[in-house]
């Protein structure tokens, strides 16, 4: 049905695409494997017509293609469902499956009632017994998946992508979406599946592929294939970074957390999170790996008090039981978060370098109640001479730096709160290679200095060069722990690839 050839794709000079080749047979589900960043989403993009700009050619239907966005690819018969579901909560279902695509009267006005009618049938067709009327935020989210596969069937699409269909959904709304794929394949539709949960494509992929830094490795038939075997698939690459030398010994416990719970905040009677309990000693570099989804952030965000009105537990630092109901409650405790999205919560963009660096320990550069331009300088020259931030001056805007140096900066401004605790999730995320390991390096010579760290990420690499001791997390629990020089790729993923669906 289609046919990917030599599709490469740069971002600033990196390669998300090297060269990759595929073909996605009609009639059959194929999956897309890979770890995260291995290029699955880009190439989807690129499918869809979200990445209009790349090298290689799309051979559809046997004819050469080139999609400007996302409804070209459309009109030409190939959806993609993502994984964040693109429906509008307060219109009705009717009103999402022919958004851009209204039924119109012979007056121009909109025929809400073929709208209705053809809507009913394709909730038919897909086993969804709601009224077409029924506002979208009134469904579970696995009914508005099932929404979303019924955009794509009123466009009559011959390719339907699917992004991680079942990271939201219970079991039994898998099970239907289970169904739904089976009857797309008997009309010849050409299923693209995308999931870290490899039990899942065991059950309902006729063939896999599997993706790794950019590049295609195999594919092949999925019937024979072992679970063990497409996880080294994934997997089997040469690390690059060096490991930490120095293991740390110290069983003096800092952290302890026990039995920490989180409530959905969609899904009543259902947990985020489900009683995580571990230590943290004093010096030590936790790693905690987790595919997306399983709950890593979620865990950092609870232990900073985001999440103080919907979670239960206990946290204590030094083995005294702390309260923590704020943000300020943590910082205060001595815990600081460097958040996964620097740009949108680790930093105000518009502000220059030492107002950003200051703005927890506002109380630590006034003066008489008012800011003082100097501390704030003093404080600013130290974080950037220690950090070795690369910056004209403490005045330059944070907005017009490159990622690493915003990254060190968000690190200085809690580096500045004096934490006995430090989080770091994905701080590596989106910077070179250099960068990525100064800021190892700084990891380790905080630990080395007596910080207890906590280091969430997606890279496995990452987790095993710096890490002292890993925790491994799926679906809001842990599911393994292992010391870091004990511990390999293979052995991680297994352990953060849910075993149930």
């Amino acid at each position: 049905m289609l046919i990917a050839e030599n599709i490469t794709k740069q971002f600033s000079g990196v390669k998300a695409l090297d060269n990759v080749c595929l073909e996605l047979h009609a009639g059959k589900c194929n999956a897309i494997v890979g770890e995260n960043g291995a290029g699955k989403s880009t190439l989807m993009k690129i499918l869809s017509g979200v990445y209009p700009d790349f090298e290689g050619r799309i051979i559809y239907k046997g004819k050469q293609v080139q999609f400007s966005n996302p409804k070209e690819a459309q009109d030409c018969g190939i959806a993609i469902i993502h994984q964040e579901l693109n429906l509008i909560p307060y219109l009705s279902i009717s009103e999402n499956i022919f958004l851009g695509r209204e039924i119109t009267t012979q007056w121009g006005g909109l025929d809400i009632k073929q709208m209705r009618e053809r809507t009913r049938g394709l909730l038919q067709k897909l086993k969804l017994n709601v009224p077409p009327d029924t506002p979208v935020h009134q469904l579970k989210v696995g009914q508005q998946q099932v929404v979303e596969i019924a955009k794509a069937l009123l466009i009559d699409s011959e390719v339907i992508i699917m992004d991680e269909p079942t990271s939201a959904i219970s079991e039994s709304e898998v099970e239907v979406l289970f169904e739904i794929i089976k009857s797309l394949k008997q009309e010849n539709k050409t299923i693209v599946y995308i999931s870290h949960k490899l039990d899942e494509l065991f059950k309902i992929a006729d063939r896999f592929i599997v993706l790794r830094d950019g590049r295609c490795i195999e594919s092949g038939d999925m019937p024979g294939m072992q679970h063990d075997d497409l996880i080294r698939k994934m997997v089997g690459r040469e690390i690059k970074i060096i490991r930490k030398h120095v293991s740390n010994n110290c069983n003096e416990a800092l952290l302890t957390v026990q039995d920490i719970s989180l409530k959905h905040p969609a899904r009543s009677g259902e947990n985020l999170l489900k009683n995580i309990s571990f230590c943290l000693s004093h010096g030590e570099i936790i790693g905690i790996f987790g595919l997306m989804g399983s709950g890593r952030t979620e865990l950092m965000e609870t232990l900073f008090g985001l999440n103080a009105r919907t979670f239960s537990g206990r946290i204590s630092i030094d083995n005294e039981e702390i309260i923590i109901k704020t943000p300020l409650d943590a910082i205060k405790a001595g815990i600081a978060l460097v958040p996964e999205d620097r740009k949108k919560d680790g930093l105000v963009l518009g502000m220059d370098v030492k107002q950003n660096i200051s703005l927890p320990v506002l109380n630590n550069v006034e003066s008489m109640g008012f800011l003082s331009n100097s501390k704030e300088e003093t404080l600013a020259e130290d974080y950037i001479e220690k950090l070795r931030i690369k910056t004209s001056s403490d005045t330059q805007k944070v907005k017009n730096l490159s990622g690493g140096n915003q990254q060190k900066i968000v690190l200085a401004k809690w580096l500045a709160t004096k934490p006995k605790i430090l989080m770091l999730d994905e701080p590596t995320r989106g910077i070179d290679i250099n960068a990525k390991n100064e800021i190892y390096k700084l990891i380790q010579s905080l630990a080395d200095a007596g910080l207890g760290i906590i280091v969430v990420s997606s890279e496995l690499p990452e987790i095993l060069a710096i890490s002292d001791r890993i925790l491994v997390m799926a679906e809001g629990a842990l599911t393994a722990e292992f010391p870091a020089n004990e511990a390999t790729e293979d052995m991680i993923l297994k352990a953060a690839i849910p075993k149930t669906i």
